[in-house]
């Protein structure tokens, strides 16, 4: 599975479970960070929670583990490393606090409208 391949799934699996605020960014351009960063937001904090454990649950199914987990015991934001793709779930607060989307706007939003949809 390619790094593209990998955060495309993660933003679906992550839809699937009723996240909001989905997007993908490349910053492997940018950054020698990762090559993509994968954000999105959820309803509470055991939303979050939950949201973060299904996705290395249906990633980990697809033979993809993840590297490191940050902020796992924390109500707001959890960051998860895959190495090339770094994803993060926050609380709505979270995520307008950190402004990330903001950070990041030097690298390419990834369109998603093939792949899911927000209700």
């Amino acid at each position: 599975m390619t790094s593209l391949e990998q955060a495309i799934e993660s933003a679906k699996i992550l839809s699937d479970k009723k996240a909001r605020n989905l997007s993908v960014i490349k910053i492997g351009e940018v950054s020698s960070l990762a090559d993509y960063m994968v954000l999105a937001t959820g309803n509470n904090s055991t939303h979050v929670k939950a949201l973060a454990d299904e996705l290395e649950f249906q990633l980990k199914g697809m033979g993809v583990s993840v590297h490191h987990i940050e902020g796992h015991r924390s109500e707001s934001w959890i960051l998860m490393d895959y190495t090339d793709v770094i994803v993060h779930v926050f609380s709505d607060e979270a995520r307008e606090y950190y402004s990330l989307d903001r950070l990041w706007q030097d690298g390419e939003s990834v369109d998603l409208s093939d792949y899911i949809t927000e209700d």
